[in-house]
């Protein structure tokens, strides 16, 4: 790794690292399992301790992703992005062999079991099987044994979209998807020294911890990150093409760092489309995207679809025009059932109706030529027999015109 990918922590992000990693986080059971609370750095030390007595390999642990970042943000960034509250998941990383199938399911047996222990002293641990707390406690689980990605995935549930998500990796192609998220901080150092010092740390005592930016050049990602930019490079290599991600970050008021970036959405869309083809899938993965990522207020899921619509309408070019017109329907109808769980009851947001006027195509049939949305109130539509009509209909330039304005009372 050169040494212009890396960076050794100062104190003041050592000291952010350990809090994050000492501080409880809550895991929630389905039904009438209870919720558990742990601390991260004590969970991933009992996953190490029976790693090694199944004689699996590991080479070290990282921490990956928005907690990362928000660590090596060190008070540089604005007030939002500086506050642990707007990390999602937390990612950890064991870069651990994985020669053959069965030590995948070693990893998972390691990680179940070091679950039981964290069970409150009430419960009945000896009934507890490995089956049972995965049903109970693991949101998702992911397995790649395909070269060049050799990795596994699981995420522990948390009802706030703060997952505990931890990543056995052997080798994977692509490590990150933006620049801002490429970090991974070296955690074996700090594990170390809780388990050989019982002193408190200090300015003059403290682990030397390494982070490395897998984008390249730490300083420009850490740049990027600081200034709320938006960086990668050949997003057509990222699984879903880091479309959703993209939109997230525009959400969250994030610029491309260049005209480049803004280029690269054609690549981001059509890798998304290839790997989700079909409507369900996409509508799924756009769901699960919106439950898992900050993005469970209303106001917040609707510009969010906002911005996806925008990104798909404009930078789409691998799909045919009815299924890019099926897509965008679908992103609206979404957009639509948010809309009408916001409720509004000022009039101040209807000050304005604006309409937007489709060309229905050729081989449809003639009735309801144009159709349009009012977009002040979200792109709400009616459905006729043969396609979409407006609330009224509208067949002149002159109609048109005059239908721009509605009066506010």
């Amino acid at each position: 790794m050169s040494s212009e990918n890396t960076h050794v922590l100062t104190y003041e992000e050592v000291r952010r690292l350990d809090e994050l990693l000492g501080s409880p986080i809550q895991v929630h059971g389905r039904g009438n399992f209870p919720t558990l609370e742990i601390k991260p750095r004590e969970f991933v030390a009992q996953v190490l301790e029976r790693l090694t007595s199944e004689k699996v390999n590991v080479h070290d642990v990282r921490l990956n992703g928005s907690t990362a970042s928000f660590v090596l943000n060190d008070g540089q960034g604005d007030a939002e992005s500086d506050s642990v509250d707007q990390c999602t998941d937390l990612d950890l990383i064991f870069n651990v062999d994985l020669p053959s199938i069965s030590h995948f399911q070693l990893v998972k047996n390691c990680v179940l079991d070091t679950l039981i222990d964290f069970l409150p002293s009430e419960a009945s641990k000896d009934r507890m099987t490995n089956c049972i707390m995965k049903e109970a406690y693991v949101r998702k689980m992911v397995k790649v044994a395909n070269k060049p990605d050799t990795w596994s995935l699981i995420s522990l549930a948390n009802n706030q979209g703060r997952n505990m998500e931890l990543k056995f990796v052997d080798t994977m192609k692509r490590k990150f998807e933006f620049s801002i998220d490429s970090f991974q901080i070296h955690l074996n150092s700090l594990l170390g020294f809780h388990g050989i010092s019982s002193k408190e740390m200090s300015s003059t005592m403290y682990p030397s911890i390494e982070a490395v930016s897998e984008f390249g050049n730490f300083e420009e990602a850490r740049y990027h990150l600081r200034n709320k930019l938006i960086g990668t490079r050949k997003p057509e290599e990222i699984r879903g093409g880091g479309l959703l991600k993209y939109c997230n970050l525009l959400l969250k008021d994030y610029t491309p760092v260049s005209d480049a970036i803004t280029n690269m959405e054609k690549y981001m869309c059509s890798r998304f489309f290839i790997d989700f083809s079909d409507i369900p899938s996409q509508k799924r993965t756009l769901e699960s995207y919106l439950d898992s990522h900050s993005l469970s207020s209303t106001e917040k899921r609707y510009n969010y679809l906002m911005i996806l619509y925008r990104v798909v309408e404009s930078s789409t070019v691998c799909l045919m025009s009815h299924e890019r017109r099926i897509t965008l329907r679908m992103i609206l109808d979404m957009a639509n059932e948010v809309f009408v769980q916001q409720a509004p009851t000022s009039c101040s947001s209807y000050q304005q109706q604006r309409y937007i006027y489709y060309q229905v195509p050729q081989y449809l049939p003639s009735r309801g030529r144009m159709y349009m949305e009012s977009l002040n109130r979200g792109p709400i539509m009616q459905l006729a027999d043969d396609y979409y009509i407006p609330p009224q209909r509208v067949s002149t330039r002159e109609e048109k015109a005059t239908s721009t304005l509605v009066p506010c009372h």
